[in-house]
């Protein structure tokens, strides 16, 4: 990997989280540690962080955006996205309508659905040639779009949804903590809230590194639905939610 991509690495993740742990870059990244505190130094050089004892933070006044640019999503984490996939798929039963919100991790889901017939509603729009690909029957919503994330989003998107009901519904958050989970963005937070709303199963999909974090927006208490993630939590957790860890 590149040192521009290691170091758009480190901001996406920042962006994200607003801090991070020198071991975690050095895990994520699969770099050593003289490497991960190189970066670090050429990011706070220009002024995109701030090293504190143990990691960095984000630099604040550097105006960076909160939301994830879908590329770069992609390399964050991918192996606990791909087994989070695998369990979440297979929750899914034959003849079942179900939405998928744009994402990293519900891309990764699609494969597994190649010999089931299905219909599968999303906002992403990065999920639509996966969909075709396996000739799954798709409706894309409508609504604003928002490139950086490749989805939909507002007014218009939800309206859409009032139309459907899913029997399966599996959602994305950038943050989740006992309050609940959460996502930079208001008007996806809205979709996310909706979607929830139309399912008779809701299923949260999030990797350990969202644990314990705070986004802007809340869309969801805990208690809505299956968390599905890659590591064991606290029992304080499962006694608000279920809790399905990948093996």
């Amino acid at each position: 990997m590149l040192n521009i991509e290691r170091e758009n690495l480190i901001l996406e993740l920042l962006k994200q989280k607003e801090s991070i742990k020198l071991k975690e870059i050095i895990k994520i990244l699969n770099v050593s540690e003289a490497t991960a505190r190189r970066d670090l130094a050429t990011l706070e050089k220009k002024e995109l962080i701030r090293r504190v004892h143990g990691g960095a933070i984000l630099n604040i006044s550097s105006n960076i955006s909160k939301d994830f640019n879908i590329q770069y999503r992609k390399n964050i984490n991918r192996t606990e996205k791909e087994k989070i996939a695998k369990l979440a798929a297979s929750f899914v039963q034959n003849d079942s309508c179900i939405f998928l919100d744009a994402g990293t991790t519900t891309l990764e889901m699609i494969k597994y659905f190649k010999d089931l017939n299905l219909k599968v509603v999303t906002n992403g729009l990065n999920l639509i040639e996966e969909l075709e690909t396996y000739e799954i029957e798709s409706y894309l919503i409508g609504g604003k779009i928002k490139s950086k994330t490749s989805c939909t989003t507002g007014f218009a998107a939800v309206e859409y949804l009032n139309t459907f009901n899913f029997d399966y519904v599996f959602i994305g958050a950038n943050a989740f903590n006992l309050d609940g989970y959460s996502t930079p963005d208001s008007e996806e937070a809205m979709v996310k809230s909706k979607a929830i709303s139309r399912g008779k199963h809701v299923f949260f999909l999030c990797d350990s590194s969202k644990f314990e974090k705070n986004s802007f927006i809340n869309f969801s208490p805990l208690k809505a639905g299956t968390l599905i993630t890659d590591a064991s939590l606290p029992e304080k957790y499962s006694q608000l939610t279920k809790v399905e860890v990948v093996k």
